[in-house]
C-alpha cells in the first residue's frame, strides 16, 4: 500500500486506520480522541493545511466524515534529536545499491528515541534518495557494513539474496579466550526473540542458527591482565542478536555489551566503550551484472587495532 505523501525529511508518513464506525463525525474528531492529548492544535493544523490524505491522493479536511476512508496519511510532528557523535562513511554507491560503514551507537532504521538519528533517515536527506530503504539491518550497537537498495524497481532481487542466504558475511568481535576449546568451532542451537522481551533467548529444540568462530588473534589487556581473543564470525543464519548469544553461551561474552550474558541496567551510551563486534565484510554475485561483488569495513575494532 503505497502513500500518497512522500518522504520528508527523510521520513515516511505515517499511515492510520479510520474506523467505520464509532461516536465521532470525522475522521478528525477521531485522530484527536486518540492523540489529541499529546498536541491538539497540531493535529487540527495538519488537517487545515491539507496535509492529511487517503490512499488516492484525497485530502482529508476537518469536514471528511469519519467513514469516507479506511486509511489515512499523515506526517508526525517530531521533536528536535540531538545528533548523534558518529559519522556513517559511504563505501559504495550506484544506480541499485548504496553500501556504507555504520558506526556503533546509530540504528539502522527509525524506530523508539531515535528518527532523524538512524542511518537510513541521515542517508536519505544527505543522498537526496526519499525512496532508499534497507536491504538488511544492523543492531545499534553493531558498527560495519550495510547494504541499502536506492532503486524500487531492483530492490526485489538483492532481497532475495538474503532470502535465499546467497550472501557471504564475517563479523570480527574481540571476547576473553577460553584456553580448553579448540577452534574454529561450530555453535548451533534453537533461538527465539519475542517483541514484547528485550534479550534474545537460547531454548531447547531443533537448531534454527548457527555460527563458525575462529580466533584470529590474541593480547593481554594492560588494564585487566585478562587475554583477549580477535574472533573471526560467520553466521550462516541472521537471528537477533546471534552472535553475543551465541559467544556468550560458550562463556566468550564480547566486550562492552551491555545485554549478553548479563543484562545491565540501562545507562547512557558510553561512546568510550562501544560493542566490539564489527559487520567485517559482505559478499554475494551481483543479480543484476553477474559479478561478484566484496565490500569491507573500513572501521576497526577499538581493543584491536590496526587489525582489518
Amino acid at each position: 500500500m503505497k502513500s500518497p505523501l512522500p518522504v520528508r525529511n527523510g521520513v515516511n508518513a505515517t499511515r492510520m486506520r479510520i474506523p467505520g464506525e464509532g461516536p465521532w463525525a470525522t475522521a478528525m474528531e477521531y485522530v484527536l480522541d486518540k492523540f489529541g492529548h499529546v498536541d491538539p492544535a497540531g493535529i487540527v493544523d495538519r488537517f487545515e493545511r491539507g496535509e492529511v490524505k487517503a490512499l488516492g491522493g484525497e485530502i482529508v479536511t476537518p469536514t471528511t466524515p469519519l467513514c469516507e476512508h479506511l486509511f489515512i496519511w499523515y506526517y508526525r510532528e517530531l521533536p528536535v534529536e540531538k545528533r548523534l557523535p558518529v559519522e556513517l562513511s559511504i563505501l559504495h554507491q550506484d544506480n541499485d545499491l548504496v553500501v556504507v560503514d555504520k558506526p556503533h551507537f546509530l540504528p539502522t532504521t527509525p524506530g523508539g528515541m531515535y528518527v532523524q538519528e538512524s542511518a537510513l533517515v541521515r542517508l536519505r536527506v544527505l543522498l537526496d534518495l526519499p525512496d532508499l530503504i534497507p536491504i538488511h539491518r544492523l543492531d545499534r550497537m553493531t558498527a560495519g557494513v550495510l547494504l541499502f537498495s536506492a532503486n524500487p524497481e531492483t530492490r526485489g532481487k538483492y532481497q532475495l539474496l538474503f532470502e535465499k542466504r546467497r550472501i557471504e558475511k564475517t563479523y570480527r568481535a574481540v571476547a576473553p579466550v577460553r584456553e580448553d576449546l579448540d577452534f574454529p568451532l561450530v555453535v548451533r542451537s534453537r533461538m527465539t526473540k519475542s517483541r514484547t522481551y528485550l534479550l534474545a533467548e537460547e531454548i531447547e529444540g531443533e537448531p534454527n542458527a548457527e555460527t563458525r568462530i575462529e580466533l584470529m588473534d590474541t593480547r593481554v589487556d594492560e588494564a585487566s591482565g585478562e587475554t583477549l581473543g580477535l574472533y573471526n564470525l560467520q553466521p550462516h543464519t541472521g537471528k537477533t542478536h546471534q552472535l553475543r548469544v551465541h559467544l556468550a553461551s560458550q562463556g566468550m561474552g564480547i566486550l562492552n555489551d551491555p545485554f549478553y550474558p548479563v543484562l545491565h541496567e540501562q545507562a547512557p551510551d558510553d561512546y568510550t566503550k562501544p560493542l566490539q563486534l564489527l559487520a567485517h565484510s559482505i559478499s554475494f554475485k551481483d543479480p543484476l551484472t553477474g559479478e561478484q561483488r566484496s565490500y569491507f569495513s573500513e572501521l576497526e575494532l577499538a581493543a584491536f587495532p590496526n587489525h582489518h
